[in-house]
């Protein structure tokens, strides 16, 4: 088992990751009768690709040997209607003041588009990943 989620009332959840005993709470946005008072399940999904992409390509950093500490990922979530869903992700990945070289910025935003959570999201839903290379 991954991970237990339980219904606390109020459209409101604590999912708790079994193997560390981390939790994250969540509630209906307040677009969809919820407060928005932390993470809906959509914003989760959507903020779970930009952590996934910076992830990946953490992983290839260091395999390169590449300094990626302070990358950061700004993330909206569009939602769609009828039915509701998530229509589009946009991220923007802003790299830390750093000296790529083309070859560097290449492997780093493929490493990034192969990400697991993005290899599993449904070819509808539109992504917009940018990259800002400080």
């Amino acid at each position: 088992m991954t991970s237990e989620v339980i219904y606390n009332g109020n459209l409101r959840t604590t999912a708790t990751h079994l193997r560390s005993g981390n939790s994250i709470i969540t509630d209906a946005p307040v677009d969809n009768h919820g407060n928005g008072e932390a993470f809906s399940p959509t914003d989760l999904m959507a903020t779970s690709l930009a952590s996934c992409m910076i992830t990946i390509m953490g992983i290839k950093a260091r395999d390169k040997n590449i300094d990626i500490t302070g990358t950061k990922a700004s993330v909206e979530k569009i939602m769609g209607s009828e039915p509701r869903r998530i229509a589009a992700i946009n991220i923007i990945i802003t790299m830390p003041p750093n000296t790529y070289t083309d070859k560097e910025k290449k492997i780093l935003e493929g490493a990034a588009h192969g990400c697991p959570v993005g290899k599993s999201i449904h070819p509808d839903l539109d992504e917009n990943i940018k990259f800002i290379w400080s």
